[in-house]
């Protein structure tokens, strides 16, 4: 954004645009507090509407205070710092974070604290590999086309890369036009045919990190969950052989107490299609841990059959979230994530 323009209306506006669009994650730390602390407040009021007008005043005063002790030097002395059009540009290189994190499949929740709601486009995966070309492109394309940025930037008379950033964004922008279209293809496709003879009651598609055509479905209907893999250039939802039926659990006094925890509550609240397994606890004797699963995050059914632990346990997601109970069902601990460095920690009033 700096370099399609913005850079030269004001000084110091890529250093505030490029710390008030990485400004929103630093609710990172939340997980300093904890494993449902730091994933309730993942996405929160950094990712908002109301926060980022608060996040952009800070990331300002901070450059401000840099300015200073730099003794209110900037690297280009004929363009002096705007503040007012600083804090603009900071508002809106916030609200360009809510909506790149928008069209992804985890999505945010852009009303809190007022409207606690999750809204998420779906359209691309969490790292999108051809926005991140586009976008990489526009940076090093000047660099690699010199001569001809140079001129342009001479004719111009401001900072060079304007052309190729410009094309960048603009690439973006039609990306996404295409992954939208795609998307709604593949939706349609699981909302015109039946599992086992039964109508679907909600369905959605995920993108895959790799194939802009291809998508992994989720259909929900009263007794199970059906993973598909659905090819939006037909669009075709894969042979029956292809999908993996997953019986909806029945619901226990164990998962119950787990789902009236703290990650409980947060991990339900913004899972879409959430999806609980209970396994005997090694420690103490009679405890028990329940799984939470999003059902968007296995990646399809192809890739779940194979993804096995060395015990023959299914692998779990990266985005799955357990919690530990005693024999009466008090809550011992939690853990959000998987990983061999994981383990589950007390919950704040729990018995250790």
């Amino acid at each position: 954004m700096g370099r399609a323009g913005l850079n030269r209306k004001t000084g110091l506006a890529t250093l505030t645009l490029t710390l008030a669009a990485e400004a929103p994650d630093l609710d990172v730390f939340g997980r300093l507090h904890g494993p449902a602390f730091g994933f309730a407040h993942h996405r929160g009021f950094t990712h908002s509407f109301l926060g980022a007008p608060i996040c952009a005043a800070v990331v300002v005063g901070f450059v401000y205070l840099i300015w200073r002790i730099r003794g209110r030097r900037t690297n280009n002395p004929s363009l002096p710092p705007r503040w007012g059009v600083l804090f603009l540009y900071a508002c809106l290189a916030g609200l360009s974070h809510i909506l790149l994190d928008y069209t992804n499949n985890y999505g945010v929740r852009p009303f809190w604290p007022f409207w606690e709601k999750w809204y998420s486009w779906d359209i691309v995966f969490i790292f999108e590999p051809v926005m991140f070309a586009f976008l990489l492109l526009g940076l090093v394309a000047p660099a690699l086309f010199g001569l001809i940025d140079r001129e342009i930037g001479a004719r111009q008379r401001g900072p060079s890369g304007r052309l190729a950033a410009g094309l960048a964004l603009i690439g973006v922008v039609l990306l996404w036009g295409v992954r939208d279209y795609e998307h709604r293809r593949a939706v349609n496709a699981l909302e015109a045919r039946t599992y086992q003879d039964i109508d679907p009651i909600r369905v959605s598609a995920y993108p895959d990190w790799i194939n802009p055509f291809q998508w992994y479905g989720v259909v929900e209907t009263p007794a199970f969950f059906a993973l598909a893999p659905v090819n939006s250039l037909g669009p075709d939802v894969d042979p029956e052989n292809d999908m993996e039926i997953r019986y909806k659990p029945e619901e226990t006094a164990i998962t119950l107490a787990a789902k009236r925890s703290c990650m409980g509550r947060v991990y339900l609240d913004w899972a879409q299609f959430p999806f609980t397994e209970t396994q005997t606890a090694d420690s103490p004797p009679g405890a028990y841990i329940v799984h939470f699963e999003d059902l968007r995050y296995l990646q399809g059914p192809h890739l779940l059959r194979g993804n096995q632990s060395r015990s023959g346990e299914r692998a779990r997601s990266a985005l799955g979230a357990s919690v530990e109970l005693d024999k009466n069902l008090h809550v011992l601990g939690d853990l959000f994530g998987t990983g061999p460095d994981q383990v589950l920690v007390p919950e704040p009033g729990g018995n250790r």
